[in-house]
């Protein structure tokens, strides 16, 4: 077919003749045709341009028609643009002499460096009023005018750029109804740690009720990039003071915080400036919420349990563990609310450390940070006053006692927090009810039952004199062993005719006391620098150990298999000889005791001497998934300390791989035992996994191939060993980790031969003693 067209085109003589014409003028006019190009691009741009001064002329026509007044002067009368007299550039003088009554114009407010715009509140007389009279019912914006008419003239003018209508607030504050109108009567510029763009203002307005001025008002945002006014939230304090801005989460930008603190119950409200997808508004304040936990982490949502009720402090330490577990990596919604606890855990925290004049508020300061063990101390230190704390009691709205409901949710086996609620019902509901709810909760000991039959007496002002000379509850530990026989004359009692006779059923117990709390410190074996008077030597043992108060001591037995029987028994004598404490009891036997190698020797305690401490464990793959550095040079670590102590033969250290296939299932905790913020590691290892350790080298040399208990070995976060079981011919053991019950550091319960001792860390020798 191309062959066709091309015979075709030969036959046809005029497409020739018509080619060689064209191609001549192409090459005759090639100046013409760049004329021609240039002339069409500037027509075109010409054209562009002239449209987008008509679409911005326009714009400014629409929402500003005097910007545009200066085109009237080009235009013929009857199509000039009308403009609105009233909508003119005015001076200062002029729009405050505009306003009609019974409006009055306020002090104008910079809302840049120079005097370009300003902020004017315009305010009105409130009919029948006695004093603050006049409140603020507009706010408008002008800006200085740039139409040459005006900006050329000494005096400044300005047009109104925007303006917001204001009425007062409504919302109810404490005795008021939800009608009744509150008016704003000032306005403050936010001048402190404001962000920036923008300018913030309070509205503000106080009401008297009693003796408290109560401040309440609104925030307001100018908004310069879009000449807007924003009324963003409402607010109130009860103390009369203004919201303010400071850096809480630490992201960098400032947050509000209105203070809304009632008496020693602290209540923060955190606002964090958010952006919107609204043009006008571009921005709004968002109040961080702890209504939804920001991880789903059983430990977390209790946390924020517990939070929410008011226990900041034991939150804080709680949220404190995770992250250090996380490394500190978290989601900003959790950060944020992690930083709000903190925030109000500050102050709870500062309130139960000053000294109280009253021992009420003491104790109101010491439950309202949680420290329900140090509130027992002080509500047993006066009992002169039991009637001023039960009165305390009875006037809880439910602040209290939600408190308490929330720890026994998260530990229901609290006895000092069991004991609270008790009291909190017995003055508000009866003794009655106190006992019932008492009795019906899980696992609920006897000895708690004791225990609080005690406090409900001293509550009630029925504890005799002669019982009140203890000033403390018995924080007592120790070893203990069931006897046969004993001589009741070897045993100080401070009543001559005490009867030294037990039931069938029940057994004597002998405690050699480890550690005891005497009011003010903790004290450790041996016991030499007790004085005791001579005369009555047996009353003040019973007062030093808190014996007074509280006698019944938790027996504790580790049967064959691991498992733990308790038993409760009550102190019936002392006896000291060459720093040596003893304690006598009497309690049930425990069936199926006996002393076994593998397991903890039996373990006596008082009710309010520790807190056990149980951190979630994580395996070692875990651990090393987290931060694969530090667990690499733990295990070399491990591995010298096994061979140290003869558990695997010595030789060179097996590679990391080598290690890691045998180890990785091993569970670790990680827990901040040096108070110094940072996670220690605890490795609790058995004999079980040592033996299989032994595959990865085989040596020639003995090994202690005699059984043993799980043995702990304690890392530094800078990887040195602080703590360790695995020595030659040892026979210590840590047995636990507790948290003494007034003292907000951590202990560890070590058994070493036939005692038990408590190892707290000290800073200055940079160790446990």
């Amino acid at each position: 077919m191309v062959n066709r067209w091309r015979k075709s085109a030969k036959r046809n003589p005029h497409v020739d003749a018509n080619k060689r014409v064209s191609s001549k003028l192409r090459q005759n006019s090639p100046k013409k045709g760049w004329l021609l190009s240039t002339l069409a691009i500037a027509l075109l741009l010409s054209s562009a341009g002239l449209i987008t001064a008509f679409a911005w002329i326009s714009i400014l026509f629409i929402f500003n028609p005097e910007q545009v007044g200066w085109v009237n002067k080009f235009l013929p009368e009857w199509v000039q643009i009308p403009l609105n007299n009233s909508d003119r550039p005015q001076s200062l003088k002029q729009i405050q002499e505009s306003l009609s009554k019974p409006q009055i114009a306020g002090e104008t407010l910079p809302l840049d460096n120079g005097e370009h715009s300003f902020l004017l509140p315009v305010f009105q007389q409130r009919p029948n009023c006695q004093s603050d009279c006049q409140e603020i019912v507009e706010l408008r914006v002008y800006q200085r005018s740039e139409d040459l008419k005006f900006s050329s003239q000494p005096e400044k003018y300005y047009y109104l750029a925007t303006q917001l209508p204001i009425t007062g607030t409504e919302e109810s504050l404490s005795d008021a109804t939800s009608e009744e109108y509150l008016p704003l009567t000032e306005i403050k510029r936010c001048e402190n740690g404001a962000p920036s763009p923008g300018v913030w203002f309070y509205l503000h307005g106080q009401r008297q009720q009693a003796t408290s001025a109560i401040a309440y008002g609104r925030i307001i945002y100018y908004n310069p990039q879009r000449t807007n006014l924003q009324q963003l939230l409402s607010w109130k304090n009860p103390n009369g003071q203004l919201p303010k801005w400071q850096q809480v989460t630490g992201g960098g930008a400032n947050e509000l915080v209105i203070d809304q603190t009632v008496s020693l119950e602290p209540q923060l409200s955190i606002y964090q400036v958010q952006s919107t997808k609204f043009y006008l508004n571009p921005i709004q304040l968002e109040e961080i919420s702890l209504k939804s936990p920001a991880i789903q982490d059983a430990n977390y949502q209790n946390a924020l349990l517990i939070a929410r009720n008011g226990l900041w402090t034991p939150a804080w330490e709680w949220l404190q563990f995770i992250q250090k577990q996380r490394k500190g990596v978290l989601p900003a919604t959790a950060q944020a609310q992690i930083d709000l606890i903190h925030l109000h855990s500050q102050l709870t925290k500062a309130q139960a450390e000053k000294n109280w004049a009253s021992p009420s508020q003491q104790v109101l300061a010491e439950l309202i940070d949680g420290r329900w063990a140090k509130a027992l101390q002080v509500f047993t230190a006066s009992p002169q006053n039991a009637q001023e704390i039960a009165t305390l009691l009875k006037a809880d709205t439910g602040r209290l006692w939600n408190r308490t409901v929330a720890a026994l949710r998260v530990n229901p086996n609290r006895q000092d927090v069991q004991a609270w609620a008790a009291l909190i019902l017995a003055v508000q509901q009866g003794e009655g009810r106190a006992n019932s709810w008492l009795k019906s909760q899980p696992q609920v000991r006897q000895a708690t039952l004791a225990y609080v039959q005690g406090l409900l007496a001293q509550l009630k002002g029925e504890v005799a004199k002669s019982q009140i000379s203890a000033n403390h509850p018995s924080q007592i530990v120790g070893a203990v062993q069931p006897i046969s026989q004993i001589q009741p004359a070897e045993w100080l009692q401070p009543d001559i005719n005490a009867d030294f006779t037990i039931p069938d059923n029940h057994i004597w117990y002998r405690v050699e006391v480890s550690a005891f709390h005497d009011g003010k410190r903790w004290l450790s074996f041996p016991f030499k620098n007790l004085q005791p008077p001579k005369n009555s030597p047996a009353e003040f043992f019973w007062a030093t150990l808190g014996i007074n108060f509280d006698p019944v001591m938790q027996i504790i037995v580790w049967l064959p298999n691991g498992e733990q029987q308790i038993t409760s028994a009550t102190i019936k004598g002392v006896q000291w000889r060459n720093g040596v404490l003893q304690l006598l009891a009497s309690g049930q036997k425990i069936s199926g005791h006996q002393n076994h190698t593998l397991q903890p020797r039996p373990l006596a305690l008082t009710n309010a001497a520790l807190e056990w401490v149980q951190p979630s464990p994580i395996t070692l793959k875990e651990l090393y998934e987290q931060n694969p550095q530090d667990v690499e040079a733990m295990l070399a670590i491990v591995w010298r300390s096994l061979q140290e102590s003869g558990q695997i033969p010595i030789g060179d250290v097996p590679s990391f791989l080598q290690i890691q296939a045998q180890l990785s299932d091993w569970p670790v905790q990680m827990i901040d035992l040096t108070n110094n913020t940072q996670p220690e590691t605890v490795l609790t290892i058995s004999a079980d996994a040592i033996a299989s350790l032994r595959n990865i080298n085989l040596g020639t040399q003995k090994l202690d191939k005699n059984p043993y208990r799980p043995r702990t070995l304690i890392l530094s976060d800078s990887g040195k060993v602080i703590y360790t079981d695995f020595q030659k011919s040892s026979r210590q053991a840590l047995v636990a980790i507790a948290k003494l019950s007034n003292s907000q550091s951590l202990a560890l319960l070590v058994e070493n031969a036939n005692k038990y001792s408590l190892q707290r860390w000290s800073d200055q020798h940079q160790r446990f003693e």
